[in-house]
């Protein structure tokens, strides 16, 4: 019986040959890529949200290419070279060392308590950081962003729900761009404390917005 190629493999390989060939991707640096990144990212999120099966399979494929050039990109590098293969290995070697509950001897019968040893082995990847905030990036969208940065400013004892100004001083119409920061980062905060997603409700609320649009355009 014919063994069945490796479809990882072969998709490694298929990129391999377009990056030494396509004269397009042979142009291509990490950074050109990021839009692209963001884009299959965002639509990854649509056809989890909205799509069907065969949506997020496509979806997944696509961001799967993404990671794909950029380690055919870092494999030609001249001075820190590194291929798919090494970011594999890096990948699971970093997922054994989180998940010492199932590689290792550790004990986690819930999921907060899977999030202890998850939480302790990141912190112990990262002994070189200074802040809470250190590591969080700076290119997620400000809802979102607002969100990560509340919840590690709660990870440092700070009063998230103080995080701007005193939220007695925030109306519910502002009157100023800084009163709307106030308010939204609020919202943000009320978000997290109830374990909602900020990003996602009001893309849901959009999402509603843009069918009202649809049906008064249809008439």
């Amino acid at each position: 019986m014919t063994e069945r190629p490796d479809p990882l493999r072969t998709a490694a390989e298929t990129m391999r040959a377009v990056r030494e060939r396509c004269v397009w991707s042979q142009q291509i640096t990490h950074r050109d890529l990021v839009p692209y990144l963001i884009e299959e990212s965002h639509e990854v999120i649509d056809a989890v949200e909205n799509g069907t099966r065969a949506d997020l399979r496509e979806e997944l494929g696509d961001l799967l290419w993404q990671v794909l050039f950029h380690a055919a990109i870092a494999a030609q590098d001249p001075d820190d070279p590194f291929d798919i293969d090494d970011v594999a290995e890096t990948l699971t070697e970093k997922m054994v060392r989180r998940h010492p509950h199932v590689f290792g001897d550790a004990v986690a019968n819930t999921p907060e308590a899977v999030l202890v040893h998850w939480n302790a082995a990141k912190a112990a990847e990262k002994r070189t950081r200074t802040s809470v905030l250190d590591g969080v990036p700076r290119g997620m969208p400000a809802l979102a962003l607002a969100q990560k940065v509340l919840g590690r400013a709660a990870r440092a004892g700070d009063d998230v729900a103080l995080a701007a100004h005193d939220a007695a001083e925030v109306g519910a119409a502002p009157e100023s761009e800084e009163e709307l920061g106030d308010l939204l980062l609020m919202l943000a905060a009320t978000a997290r404390e109830n374990g909602w997603d900020a990003e996602r409700a009001l893309r849901e609320r959009l999402r509603l917005l843009e069918d009202d649009v649809r049906k008064a355009e249809a008439g």
